[in-house]
């Protein structure tokens, strides 16, 4: 079972976990992670995203949903979390992805520096049909 060490115990509120066992063949993201997701969704999609001002991206939702998808896999690929879940990197995440944003809109930004293979890599979906 995936849980807080002992040393820990004391500090349960503070003590997220990566993976919560759920039944006896399934875990769950941490809250870190779900909140890391969450706030990223939230201003890319309001048009409000602070390192996105002066970019018009909130089009790119209707008329090329891939950059968008792009972006959210730059993310994932890119977040970094302690042995308890939380997360440790979201404000670089996201600056890698709205990096990848602002250059999509802008053929003139450069990403510095440039994107490695793994952090743009659109790994494969889930299938179709849930597995549990």
């Amino acid at each position: 079972m995936f849980a807080c060490s002992e040393l820990h115990a004391k500090n349960r509120q503070h003590c997220q976990r990566r993976w919560e066992l759920i039944g006896e063949t399934s875990v769950r993201l941490s809250n870190s992670f779900s909140g890391a997701l969450r706030t990223f969704a939230y201003f890319m999609s309001s048009g409000s995203h602070y390192m996105l001002k002066g970019v018009d991206y909130l089009s790119l939702y209707g008329s090329d949903p891939s950059a968008i998808e792009q972006a959210y896999a730059i993310f994932a690929n890119v977040l970094e979390f302690d042995e308890y879940g939380q997360v440790l990197n979201a404000t670089h995440a996201q600056r890698r992805a709205t990096d990848y944003v602002r250059s999509y809109c802008d053929s003139s930004f450069r990403v510095e520096p440039p994107f490695e293979e793994w952090e743009v890599a659109l790994h494969e979906p889930p299938p179709l049909k849930d597995v549990i």
